[in-house]
């Protein structure tokens, strides 16, 4: 499976009409719906807003007013040829008074999207996990060593009468994580996964 290093964008003209499409690492379905909110607003002009999602095993295919199947299915089609997983495709559509037809439609957010892929860099998608651990100060040092090692990434340290940790790790380095820091902290760790997340 792959993922995206960055966002990469395109536009294609077909009979008068504007396809801008969208290629974009992320994280789940809530970032997704937030994007799309952030595309409508700043196209106000336009006629759709369609976009394909495969996150984490959560997929999405929204044709946004299109007829049913002729925009959302197809680029999820291209996401899934392409195996990638953790990305967004958006295509806004901007009408030039020519009706494409289901097959141009079918088409034209094909290409959109494969051609805004042709220009992407992939990268090898790990699937990660967020976790919060909380230990004593005496653990803290060696906890950071750990998580490092493993490929981890600190998202927030809070201090209080314990360190609390908010890490991202890869899936597979989770268990082993967790069974050093009890070993370590004789058992005394509180332990949360706060949320699978597919990048």
């Amino acid at each position: 499976m792959y993922s995206l290093a960055h966002a990469v964008t395109s536009s294609l003209e077909i009979r008068k009409s504007r396809f801008l499409a969208c290629v974009e690492p992320i994280a789940d379905r809530a970032a997704a719906q937030a994007r799309v909110d952030a595309l409508r607003a700043e196209h106000p002009g336009c006629a759709h807003v369609c976009w394909a999602l495969l996150a984490g095993g959560h997929s999405a295919a929204v044709d946004d007013g299109e007829p049913s199947g002729t925009a959302g299915r197809p680029m999820l089609d291209v996401l899934r040829h392409q195996q990638l997983d953790g990305v967004l495709a958006t295509v806004v559509r901007y009408f030039g008074g020519v009706k494409l037809g289901a097959g141009g439609l079918v088409r034209a957010y094909t290409d959109a999207v494969a051609q805004a892929l042709l220009q992407a860099e992939k990268i090898e998608h790990i699937p990660s996990q967020t976790l919060n651990c909380e230990l004593a100060y005496a653990h803290e040092g060696v906890a950071r060593k750990l998580i490092a090692e493993m490929g981890g990434e600190l998202l927030a340290v809070t201090h209080g009468q314990t360190v609390k940790l908010e890490v991202r790790l890869p899936l597979t380095a989770v268990e082993s994580l967790q069974e050093q820091l009890l070993s370590i902290t004789r058992g005394e760790l509180d332990w949360a996964v706060v949320a699978p997340s597919g990048g």
